[in-house]
């Protein structure tokens, strides 16, 4: 029977992947990276490269340790990836880039039902990302899992406008998304389309998974990048929603029967050098490891007063440096197993 099994975001969680700092640095300044990431900055010179300074890997790395735990405390089965060298230069016929890291597995991948994705990735420095996981995804595919991967797009420069507004910076020349910019409500995907994922990758996706699924391709909800700090389902009907991004006008209509807890205001975390990789809403980037059980930034309180208050229990950690790495609870995860069958939620 395949290892791998989730048809939503919320069934109780039996097996996850945690990321890992290992070799982390921020990688050399390329066009992908500055159309997704550093829209803003005008020289790219002032973009920092290189590694993550030492104590933001080892406190980061201590606490994915005690993320580790805290699962296998709730009896989930936790895999890591393996090492990579990340200063390591990759070139095909258009661009070359170095490296980047393997601490957010969900940007990459996505499991839905027992078909394992690797999605064709909107930046560069993460072309190879897959290469991580080879060794776990050869034990999923031996136990019966799909194992699909996305056609390689080329990335070369015509694929990105870092010049243009908010959501238009990703062309629509190839597929390209980030898993992360999909969230699974049993036979309904929700895709966002953004600056980390075009249309055409909607339209991939949705061939990839036939007609038992439906992509509902979601334009004007979140123009950036990933999906997860902007929706949050919760359990079947009720959903965390960021109410800078989401509003009565853009609400996915399959949701529209679904009840909405509106985010608090959320606690600035704070983050190490000049350019942060997330907004404070990474506070709301939080991991269900089943209906209306998470584990939440615990340094969010006004958060977890308010999802306690519509009976979410709350399970508190930490990540440090959240906004510094671009990755919260739910970014640094990959849940591939969950205990329940496809159904539709509408």
């Amino acid at each position: 029977m395949s290892l791998v099994s989730v048809y939503n975001e919320w069934d109780p969680l039996e097996e996850i992947i945690v990321g890992t700092m290992a070799g982390a640095r921020m990688p050399i300044a390329d066009r992908s990276l500055l159309a997704t990431e550093y829209p803003d900055v005008d020289d790219p010179r002032e973009i920092p490269t290189g590694p993550y300074p030492g104590h933001v890997v080892e406190q980061t790395e201590a606490e994915l340790e005690e993320l580790v735990d805290l699962l296998r405390g709730l009896g989930v089965t936790v895999r890591r990836p393996g090492g990579r060298d990340h200063e390591a230069v990759v070139s095909t016929q258009d661009w070359s880039a170095d490296g980047f890291y393997d601490y957010c597995p969900r940007d990459g991948f996505l499991a839905v039902g027992n078909a394992l994705i690797e999605s064709p990735m909107v930046l560069r420095p993460r072309f190879f990302e897959g290469f991580a996981y080879k060794d776990l995804f050869l034990e999923y595919l031996e136990s019966g899992t799909r194992w699909l991967s996305a056609p390689k797009p080329r990335l070369a420069d015509d694929m990105y406008e870092p010049t243009a507004p908010e959501g238009k910076r990703l062309q629509n020349r190839e597929p390209a998304f980030d898993a992360a910019n999909v969230l699974r409500f049993g036979t309904d995907l929700l895709y966002q389309v953004s600056d980390s994922g075009n249309l055409l990758g909607a339209r991939w996706l949705q061939a990839a998974l036939g007609d038992r699924y439906t992509v509902h391709a979601c334009e004007g909800l979140y123009a950036s990048t990933h999906i997860d700090s902007t929706l949050v389902p919760l359990r079947p009907g009720l959903v965390l929603v960021n109410p800078a991004r989401v509003n009565d006008t853009n609400f996915p209509e399959f949701l529209q029967g679904w009840d909405r807890i509106v985010c608090p205001e959320l606690v600035d975390m704070g983050y190490v050098g000049d350019h942060p990789k997330s907004s404070i809403w990474i506070g709301m980037n939080f991991l269900v490891v089943a209906p209306g059980k998470a584990i939440v930034d615990r340094r969010q309180t006004g958060l977890v007063r308010e999802l306690e208050r519509h009976r979410v229990e709350v399970i508190p950690a930490q990540l440090t440096h959240s906004r510094t790495l671009g990755g919260g609870f739910h970014c640094v995860t990959l849940d591939v197993r969950r205990k329940g069958d496809l159904a539709t939620y509408r």
